[in-house]
């Protein structure tokens, strides 16, 4: 059970809600694929090359029946923002604990009867394509599988994969993603940039 599902949801969390999905079918977002009919994953989107990524990925992943959890700086989930903030799907991370990251998330990962993990692969929007490996370490902490999500803001369609479990072998996991986004965007430089990656890290025989 979900801290939100406890109490009713603030009404400043549900006019926000109300906004974003005027806003993503207003915009007349295309959904290509489906989630998975299963409790827990952590999804993996890219790539992450707009402030509106977010909002578009609240709309679809509503119009599969879900609501999408983030992480967020735990300082954020304070006074008047802190039910906002839990109504929202955000999970207070505190950096400052003796535990990391990956441990903080799984534990919420165990807590939780379900929980969809909505993370920006890239990590930020100015990088040249390739991912940070925080969401795989994440999923494969808390035994459940990652959904690739891809988006094009030229066709306006944001689409899910297949989940992929996470086999332990980083670099074989993640070039299974990046030809899945590859399949959707053949000429997309930064899926690329992905794939290249992916091969590099196999070559080396590294899993970070």
């Amino acid at each position: 059970m979900t801290p939100q599902s406890l109490r009713r949801r603030s009404i400043l969390s549900r006019i926000v809600r109300r906004i974003i999905m005027i806003l993503y079918r207003w915009n007349g977002w295309k959904l290509e694929g489906h989630l998975p009919d299963l409790p827990k994953f952590v999804i993996a989107g890219a790539p992450h090359t707009s402030n509106w990524d977010f909002v578009f990925f609240i709309g679809a992943t509503a119009e599969e029946g879900v609501e999408p959890n983030f992480m967020g700086k735990h300082t954020l989930f304070r006074g008047v923002m802190k039910n906002f903030m839990l109504d929202m799907g955000g999970i207070p991370i505190d950096r400052t604990k003796r535990s990391n990251v990956v441990d903080q998330v799984a534990e919420e990962f165990a807590r939780r009867e379900r929980l969809a993990l909505v993370i920006a692969a890239e990590g930020t929007r100015s990088t040249d394509g390739s991912w940070k490996s925080g969401f795989y370490h994440i999923a494969e902490a808390a035994g459940v599988p990652i959904v690739p999500a891809w988006v094009c803001n030229e066709r306006m369609v944001l689409g899910f994969g297949d989940p992929v479990w996470p086999s332990g072998n980083y670099g074989e996991d993640l070039l299974k993603i990046a030809h899945f986004m590859r399949s959707k965007l053949p000429d997309y430089d930064r899926f690329k940039v992905l794939e290249a990656q992916a091969q590099r890290i196999i070559e080396e025989g590294s899993n970070d």
